[in-house]
């Protein structure tokens, strides 16, 4: 109580309504899923839909059961969320740094622009023969595929975020006699962290479609792994499970880099 004193009557109410909204928008996701949930299994037990080419929550819970009773559930877990978060990082690194080279110079950007904007627009899966023949067949090569699927994003979106920063701050700095290397440290790096926040969230879901498509190809172990061998012997409970999984962790992921972006604003 002695904390709301220093707030005015109407601000106390605003505050509890933003707390209630938040609190509405929670339940209200966990309610959508229950309910998806729950008409997939309903659908699956009446056989309105047939359970061994969808599969049903209840038969994934088994599933996931097994992979943990024979001890491989957290093996192909931890392969693809590490092969997925060392391509995130890499790809992310690269891609500011690329994105700072671009933009401290507009000859350089002018030239690079087109291809930047052709190598995006590439089928990434494609080159899997050769990634194949460049890397070989491990890990090394499903975290470059990340990487290749990720980076040019990161470049775009980062680049649209310095070059976004207001002219008239950038010429308040110029008069002030700030160099290149001041303007970037001291304007441009802070001013941009919204877009940054936005490419971590993009690049995320980025990040688990390059590993997952690389684990098609050349991967022994690992979600998307689980996912080819499923569909091979048939086995789609398999599918739907390393599928539910995947969303799980994009999911986890995604909340992270939510929760470092509200840490963000909050400072």
């Amino acid at each position: 109580m002695k904390k709301n004193l220093n707030y005015s009557h109407e601000h106390i109410v605003y505050l509890k309504k933003q707390r209630n909204k938040k609190i509405i928008i929670i339940v209200s996701r966990i309610l959508i899923l229950v309910f998806i949930l729950g008409i997939w299994e309903l659908c699956a037990q009446v056989k309105l839909i047939d359970p061994f080419i969808t599969s049903s929550p209840s038969r994934v819970i088994r599933t996931i059961g097994d992979l943990q009773k024979n001890g491989t559930l957290f093996y192909h877990i931890g392969i693809t969320l590490g092969e997925t978060i060392a391509g995130f990082a890499i790809a992310v690194i690269l891609g500011y740094a690329i994105a700072v080279v671009l933009w401290s110079s507009d000859s350089v950007r002018k030239v690079l622009e087109p291809y930047i904007v052709v190598l995006n627009s590439l089928p990434k899966i494609a080159l899997g023969p050769l990634i194949i023949i460049w890397i070989g067949t491990g890990y090394t090569a499903i975290i470059f595929m990340t990487v290749i699927v990720s980076i040019i994003v990161c470049i775009m979106n980062m680049l649209a975020g310095f070059i976004a920063v207001d002219n008239t701050k950038l010429l308040l700095m110029k008069s002030m006699g700030a160099n290149k290397l001041t303007t970037l440290r001291k304007l441009i790096i802070p001013a941009s962290l919204p877009a940054l926040m936005n490419t971590l969230k993009v690049a995320v879901g980025l990040a688990w479609i390059g590993s997952i498509m690389g684990e098609y190809i050349v991967s022994r172990a690992g979600l998307g792994y689980l996912i080819v061998y499923g569909g091979q012997v048939f086995k789609l409970d398999l599918v739907m499970t390393a599928t539910f999984i995947l969303c799980v962790l994009a999911g986890g992921m995604y909340a992270i880099i939510s929760l470092i972006e509200k840490r963000f604003h909050r400072h």
